[in-house]
């Protein structure tokens, strides 16, 4: 029988090498790199963080989406969603044949894969799907080449032991994320598997109330409707709980928040009993750690201000402004498209915020030292091409400095 199911690679990195340095490649930060993640150019010092943009995950993922097209180019392809969140890189398999399979509603509803025959070949995200999404395109018949990254697996692997074991899932994540999607119905592919989702410490304290007495179960189902596994009964789902966490979230947050759910969990059951009732796992992936540890580092000694590169629905990108955000002025770009070379006007999300501003004058006029880091999702060269922008607001050619 023909096999239609693949996630180990085909080994076709060597034909696809050239492709993916000529998209993604960048000699700017190569040379920063290689200079110690420094580098001076006029009057501006940029400092870049010790780990930053793509991750292992994020790598294996683009370069399997362009394997795989290397495999079957005589086949329809498509994309559950989108394979990071990074729009370059979506635009780029775009721009080679791939469609994007999406859902009738932001956020809502279910993946559309009217159109898909089982001669086309589907390609599962970084993220991961759900458990019935899976089901429905192996129902299909289609070739399904899956890029789920090996941390997001060890969270499933993770919930998939709460729910065996009879504990709910306290998930901290964002609800309407792609990959806490997939990870709750790890949880509920189990008869009586169960799950709520926190999306911070202000909600999971809600939580740890409620498990030491306090709060209506009306309120809890109100404040948590639509972040909860179907026929969620705090009062019984809540006397045994494991907590995981999207992989992307702060991980100094997801650690205070087990440590708090812990907490209340030994005082309503005693810490005698308290493995029986709470079980914790860190599940912050390592990249997503090291590209935190990095800006912090970065950071302990404060440059001027700090420009985050990265799509704005990228989550991994957005925690990394928000810490840099406490310290530094921090500008969360897009790419570098985002500052106006006429202007010198820069337009940025800023944190907690869901729309761009357009900003004059935030470069200091005068020496200054610029701090950048980008997400995992971010591929070198719109770093490059974001300081190389910088640098042309003083009249300064990289391409001259660089030689």
């Amino acid at each position: 029988m023909e096999q239609t199911y693949f996630r180990k690679g085909f080994g076709l990195k060597g034909a696809i090498e050239g492709a993916l340095s000529a998209d993604y490649h960048s000699r700017v930060v190569d040379a920063i790199r290689g200079a110690g993640y420094v580098l001076r150019v006029g009057d501006l010092t940029f400092r870049l963080a010790g780990e930053f943009g793509f991750c292992y995950g994020v790598d294996r993922a683009v370069e399997y989406a362009y394997e795989t097209r290397t495999k079957f180019p005589g086949k329809r392809t498509f994309l559950v969603g989108e394979i990071i969140h990074n729009p370059h890189v979506n635009n780029k398999l775009e721009a080679m044949g791939v469609q994007f399979l999406h859902r009738p509603h932001a956020g809502g509803g279910e993946f559309d894969f009217g159109v898909v025959t089982p001669e086309d070949v589907v390609i599962l995200p970084a993220f991961g799907v759900t458990v019935k999404d899976f089901d429905r395109l192996r129902a299909i018949g289609c070739v399904l080449v899956d890029t789920t990254c090996g941390s997001v697996l060890n969270v499933w692997k993770r919930v998939d032991s709460y729910a065996r074991d009879g504990f709910t899932a306290v998930v901290h994540g964002k609800n309407y994320h792609e990959e806490t999607k997939a990870t709750s119905s790890q949880v509920t592919k189990h008869p009586g598997g169960k799950y709520v989702v926190v999306r911070d410490m202000t909600e999971a304290r809600v939580v740890c109330e409620y498990i030491e007495g306090r709060g209506t179960k009306e309120t809890f189902v109100e404040r948590f409707g639509g972040k909860m596994s179907p026929g969620f009964d705090p009062d019984r789902d809540l006397a045994r709980v494991g907590v995981a966490n999207q992989t992307t979230m702060l991980s100094g947050e997801s650690l205070a928040i087990a440590a708090e759910i812990g907490k209340s969990m030994a005082r309503r059951w005693g810490e005698a009993a308290l493995s029986e009732h709470f079980r914790t796992f860190d599940t912050i992936c390592s990249a997503t750690q090291e590209r935190q540890d990095a800006v912090l580092k970065l950071i302990a000694e404060p440059p001027d201000l700090m420009v985050v590169i990265g799509g704005y629905n990228s989550s991994n990108t957005t925690h990394l402004a928000a810490i840099c955000q406490q310290k530094v002025p921090t500008y969360h770009i897009a790419d570098a498209t985002c500052i106006d070379p006429e202007t010198g006007a820069i337009r940025h999300r800023p944190v907690g915020e869901h729309e761009e501003i357009s900003q004059d004058r935030w470069l200091p006029e005068g020496p200054a030292t610029i701090g950048i880091t980008a997400g995992a999702s971010t591929p070198n060269n719109k770093i490059g091409e974001t300081i190389e922008r910088i640098a042309a607001l003083r009249g300064v050619s990289l391409e001259a400095a660089l030689g």
